[in-house]
């Protein structure tokens, strides 16, 4: 029998205690003892029921994409997951991912003064911001947030990998589950993410079954990744070896996409992981050995709002490229017009 399997066997009972502790807590906002504050907007929370590595951010991107193309005012709301300053505060073009978070700063600093964008531990006290100073805002997007039941959006979205679906995993710490994976009943819409190209329909229908949710509102999205960018914008290189630098839960997608092209050697970094000069400086002493010929530093978008202002790296960004990625809908029109007719656009 695997180890691993067996450990997580061991670890089963304390699974179920934490299932049950986080059911009751549930079940309790459900049935209305625990209070939940019904935003009065309209609003989109994109959760999981995993504690991460499902792709959230991108979908997210993408549900501001199609909300500003229909010229919505739109805001989001973030905890800044890895930030080091507490409270709420507004993210703005000039801030910084150690002040606000790497994922609320990636959204400002796309969508710019399109976009409004909040970040609080307390979603409650966020939202309040966002109705007092946003008055003529259409529409809140909650990032993460489907365990936080103090609110209570309008539409809930939830994420789940291709490669590892919450119905074939178990709830911490035996697995990643937040909770059992029954919370998929307070859910609207499914999306299976990083779907692979060629998926056929027998699969598709195998892990709608699977699922167990109404088919109609099970949808599959799939990662496209984009020509790497420099830090140092509007320099380009050939190259054939990669250091790969990633500080996200599941690194394994990109990893596998650049080795179709390039000889790739790997650092992982915790998630959310902050760099510090002493980081750096051993990624740059590795980058001098780790392969001869033309190589260069890549990373995620998402790290490069932590890198890209660190001093030593700003100094040798001609070094340094991230990828950006594009999540696009399987049944694009059919989810688009779900979510015009929620927000009746």
């Amino acid at each position: 029998m695997d180890l691993k399997f067996s450990f997580r066997l061991l670890l089963l009972p304390f699974s179920w205690i934490y299932g049950f502790i986080t059911h009751l807590r549930n079940l309790l906002y459900s049935i209305g003892i625990f209070h939940s504050f019904k935003i009065p907007k309209k609003s989109i929370c994109v959760g999981n029921l995993s504690i991460g590595g499902t792709g959230k951010t991108p979908h997210v991107d993408l549900l501001v994409d199609l909300l500003l193309s229909k010229n919505k005012k739109v805001a989001v709301l973030s905890r800044g997951y890895g930030r080091k300053a507490k409270g709420l505060i507004e993210v703005k073009k000039k801030s910084i991912a150690i002040e606000v978070g790497d994922e609320p700063l990636f959204y400002k600093k796309k969508h710019g003064d399109n976009l409004t964008v909040v970040v609080a531990e307390k979603r409650k006290i966020g939202v309040d911001y966002i109705l007092k100073n946003n008055p003529k805002n259409d529409i809140i997007v909650l990032d993460d947030a489907f365990q936080h039941r103090a609110v209570k959006a309008g539409l809930n979205i939830l994420i789940t990998e291709f490669n590892r679906p919450f119905y074939s995993d178990f709830v911490l710490p035996a697995g990643n589950l937040r909770e059992f994976s029954s919370g998929k009943r307070r859910t609207d819409i499914i999306i299976v993410s990083k779907s692979p190209d060629n998926i056929s329909k027998e699969n598709e229908a195998e892990i709608r079954r699977k699922i167990g949710f109404n088919p109609e509102k099970i949808f599959f999205s799939k990662i496209n990744y984009q020509p790497l960018k420099c830090f140092n914008l509007g320099i380009e290189t050939e190259t054939e070896s990669i250091l790969l630098i990633t500080g996200i839960a599941n690194p394994t997608p990109l990893i596998d996409k650049l080795k179709e092209n390039y000889s790739v050697t790997h650092l992982n970094y915790p998630d959310h992981h902050t760099f510090n000069s002493q980081d750096i400086a051993e990624i740059h002493q590795k980058f001098d050995t780790f392969a001869t010929g033309n190589k260069i530093i890549v990373t995620t978008e998402k790290d490069f709002m932590r890198l890209k202002d660190i001093d030593l790296v700003k100094s040798n960004q001609n070094n340094w490229f991230y990828q950006p990625i594009i999540t696009t809908i399987k049944e694009e029109t059919k989810f688009n017009q779900i979510i015009y007719e929620y927000c009746k656009v």
